[in-house]
């Protein structure tokens, strides 16, 4: 599904409903597209957090495991112990030494440290009405994003232990110049200039066919030894950001496979009635980036469009190798995959599905990528980011939870768990 403007324009519409439409002006989700686009909206029903004891997390990997326990190590889970809550719209989150977690609140443009008793404080914000996001840790530093609602500024920061926030990138001035996802192709895949013809140029459909444009929302970041990796999910790719500043692309993501566009679907778009049966190629929106033991880099991915099931579960997971750049597909079938964890020892991933589950309210996935079914498939009530750290995972939960204006409540919740991944 296709949520509010969300952390686009929080600040001016979290209650306000918004049009409705099967196909936003610029296919978009709430991560990765530009304000002021009618997209489609759908009420979240609030229920109660269900990842609560060990006994559930043991039934469910006992009916969803999918091959013999001695062909990959299922994982034991134990707790959760909420570290946090309140938070508004805690999109993603990195975790540092001792024990100390970072959260963003994208919605009020904060960095939130949460202190292993407890204590939570905000260690750096962005301007006002502006989001902040991307959180990541390494070596004590803290590193996040910051973007305006309007796309025209989004920046890479630095926070180091002790010390002040300063820019590291600015991430929009490369965008602006390179654009890197101009190669991919979007909207009708080979229309006849006669169905062509029928659209009207002036009716507020989304765009026949299109081209990647500029854009920019970044959405998490990861530091490694040589740079940050950035997922932008308005740019539809991964940037490289050099400890200098130095931006480059390390890889673009593809186009999604078409969807087929029904009578019912074209009505409902405003497309004339000639295009049922053509296909509709919708934009890749990263979401999150981590490393895997193969030394390649793992991404989550939105559909673009609708972001629940109504086209179909369409997030995937991908991968792709830092050195050149080559993208390979690992799974998909996911609903609203906005975050991954990734077992370096075991090969195991967990994927945050927003409006995953038989209710559409979330779930966590834990797969192998040498599998064709799940390992666990685990009810969690709108969960967004998830993170790995020795003996433990940690999850953003009530994360977009919808009031009845169709709004995003401040209800969420950071949550630790004990996890055993085969020894990490």
């Amino acid at each position: 599904m296709t949520l509010v403007a969300l952390v686009h324009r929080t600040h001016n519409v979290l209650a306000q409903h918004l049009p409705v439409t099967p196909f936003p002006a610029r296919p978009s989700c709430f991560l990765g597209h530009s304000p002021g686009k009618p997209h489609r909206v759908k009420e979240h029903v609030v229920k109660k957090f269900v990842f609560t004891a060990v006994a559930c997390v043991t039934a469910v990997s006992s009916a969803m495991i999918a091959v013999p326990a001695s062909a990959v190590e299922i994982p034991t889970l134990g707790g959760p112990t909420v570290l946090a809550s309140g938070l508004f719209l805690p999109l993603s989150l990195g975790v540092g030494a001792g024990g100390k977690v970072y959260v963003s609140q994208n919605a009020l443009g904060a960095l939130t440290r949460i202190s292993p008793d407890g204590a939570t404080s905000v260690i750096a914000r962005a301007n006002p009405g502006d989001e902040l996001g991307a959180v990541s840790v390494r070596n004590g530093t803290v590193y996040y994003s910051t973007n305006t609602q309007d796309h025209t500024a989004s920046a890479l920061y630095s926070l180091p232990l002790g010390g002040v926030a300063a820019p590291i990138a600015d991430l929009y001035a490369y965008e602006s110049a390179a654009n890197p996802d101009q190669v991919n192709s979007y909207g009708f895949v080979d229309l006849p200039q006669s169905c062509l013809d029928q659209f009207d140029p002036a009716a507020p459909t989304a765009p026949v066919s299109y081209v990647g444009i500029v854009d920019t929302h970044p959405y998490a970041s990861l530091p490694l030894e040589d740079a940050v990796y950035v997922a932008d999910a308005g740019a539809n790719a991964i940037l490289k950001v050099s400890y200098d500043g130095t931006v480059s692309t390390a890889a673009v993501l593809p186009a999604g496979d078409p969807i087929i566009v029904t009578p019912q679907i074209a009505a409902g778009a405003g497309f004339p009635a000639c295009t049922a049966g053509f296909g509709y190629r919708f934009e890749p929106v990263p979401t999150d980036v981590e490393q895997g033991g193969d030394g390649w880099l793992y991404v989550t991915t939105l559909p673009g469009g609708p972001e629940d099931d109504s086209l179909g579960a369409r997030g995937a997971v991908y991968r792709f190798n830092p050195a050149d750049g080559e993208v390979q597909f690992v799974k998909g079938g996911f609903v609203g995959a906005t975050g991954l964890a990734v077992s370096k020892r075991t090969g195991l991933i967990a994927v945050t599905e927003l409006f995953g589950g038989p209710n559409g309210t979330g779930q966590v996935s834990v797969f192998h990528p040498t599998l064709t079914d799940r390992i666990l498939q685990i009810p969690v009530t709108s969960p967004s980011a998830i993170e790995l750290a020795g003996n433990s995972a940690y999850v953003t939960t009530n994360s977009f939870v919808a009031d009845a204006t169709g709004a995003p409540q401040p209800i969420g919740k950071v949550v630790k768990l004990s996890v055993r991944l085969g020894g990490d």
